[in-house]
């Protein structure tokens, strides 16, 4: 049975109108009164039904975008981007930051969160199918990235594997042989890990070239950090040096620049590196960084739109799964300055 107003103000002792003031926080309301109408939300498990009454009628024109970290270039450059789309729809966008915790991403899933938005677009990490099919929250949801939707809500993101084999395919053109990969995990919630490093794999069979463990790096993230300690660790290993890096993100490719500098080696004399993301910086590092550049505006402009149809239609959509584009894009970290252009 659904819980209304009425039955949260019944349990709390107040009006039903105060009830609505907490919800909407209006500053008038005592501490007291606050705390209990809150506490009959939580007992009641009530979650206003913001989604479709609020996006039909214009009222609020408010959407969520849930990203795991925004210090991270990928995500700030992807959030710029979800704001300015969202505001020439006429859409106002509430960030949240998850860091990737559990519990965090739960907490939107059920709109525990995000009662006071209309739509989601959502990045999860930590999340899979069994916790979209089972949320309590009927906010609309449109999913980015590498989680798989499993057919439970809508889904906007490239294709890894081709992307990632792209990347693999344009060190061997360029003749190396020896390709290590920066920033496999071994944690099965890591399905970006998955996903490139089946497109390395496959890049390296199709070539004839053996895949060596030792050439294999896990990290802890994606950070700079992680890839200048995976980098570090991958140098100290026996065998023959590797002559080029694959990394599954601008920030790891950077750090392990980094720790190839420190250890003597050239880039991309010695070492060509590819990162992915296309963010920003690379194209101003030393050397400019060779990348997978996705398509972050076509991403964008999906994601808002598919989340509009859904939350005005009178119907129920059916879910939809898009592709986006990536690009390969060539710069001095594995073509030297003269061939970059």
């Amino acid at each position: 049975m659904t819980v209304t107003q009425a039955d949260v103000a019944a349990r709390a002792g107040v009006a039903r109108k105060t009830v609505s003031n907490v919800i909407n926080n209006y500053p008038h309301v005592s501490d007291d009164v606050r705390a209990r109408v809150l506490a009959a939300i939580e007992e009641l498990d009530y979650r206003p039904n913001h989604a479709a009454r609020s996006l039909r009628s214009g009222h609020s024109r408010i959407i969520g975008l849930a990203v795991p970290e925004l210090d991270v270039a990928y995500f700030s450059e992807l959030a710029r981007l979800v704001v300015e789309v969202a505001q020439k729809r006429g859409l106002t966008v509430m960030i949240m930051q998850t860091l990737g915790d559990r519990d965090r991403e739960l907490a939107v899933v059920n709109g525990t969160s995000t009662q006071f938005v209309e739509g989601l677009i959502y990045s999860p990490v930590a999340l899979g199918g069994a916790d979209l099919e089972g949320r309590r929250d009927r906010t609309p949801i449109v999913l980015l990235g590498e989680r798989s939707s499993q057919g439970l809500v809508d889904h906007v993101g490239i294709d890894n594997v081709a992307a990632a084999r792209t990347a693999t395919e344009h060190l061997i053109e360029i003749g190396r042989r020896r390709i290590a990969f920066i920033g496999s995990q071994r944690a099965a919630t890591s399905e970006i890990a998955q996903l490139r490093t089946a497109g390395y794999r496959q890049a390296l069979e199709a070539a004839g070239l053996k895949v060596e463990s030792r050439l294999i790096v896990p990290t802890a993230g994606y950070h700079r950090k992680d890839g200048m300690l995976a980098t570090r660790k991958l140098l100290q290993r026996t065998g023959p040096l590797p002559d080029a890096l694959f990394c599954a993100t601008d920030l790891l490719a950077q750090g392990a620049i980094r720790a190839l500098l420190e250890h003597g080696l050239r880039v991309p004399e010695d070492v060509a590196v590819v990162g992915f993301d296309d963010i920003d910086e690379g194209r101003y590092s030393t050397p400019t960084l060779t990348t997978i550049s996705p398509d972050k505006r076509q991403i964008a402009e999906t994601a808002v739109d598919r989340l509009l149809a859904r939350a005005q239609s009178k119907t129920d959509l059916p879910v939809n799964d898009t592709v986006t584009g990536s690009t390969l894009v060539v710069r001095e970290s594995t073509v030297g300055r003269a061939s970059s252009g």
